[in-house]
């Protein structure tokens, strides 16, 4: 999760899109025009996604600045694949 806040924060759609389960990846990503600029990651939760674990759930929450500056907060799953964790997708959050 770290790294593919990091890679927002840089803007390195390429690596995004590496790191994305192949099976739910859109074919492109542009992260050229974001009107916002992401500075700082909070991991709220996390479910499985240990060792010996296939799957697991990580809650976050994303801090941006622009107009207007805010935050994301999403609960994203991921998967294993060849010992790899990928980026499955996104469950919404109840607030």
């Amino acid at each position: 999760m770290r790294s593919r806040f990091t890679a927002f924060v840089v803007r390195n759609g390429d690596y995004l899109l590496q790191t994305w389960d192949p099976d739910t990846r859109p074919s492109e990503l542009n992260l050229v025009d974001l009107p916002v600029t992401f500075y700082r990651l909070e991991i709220l939760d996390t479910v499985a996604g240990g060792l010996l674990d296939s799957t697991g759930v990580v809650e976050f929450e994303a801090f941006y600045r622009g107009d207007p500056s805010g935050s994301q907060r999403e609960r994203s799953t991921f998967r294993r694949i060849n010992r790899k964790w990928y980026y499955t997708a996104e469950i919404p959050v109840v607030q």
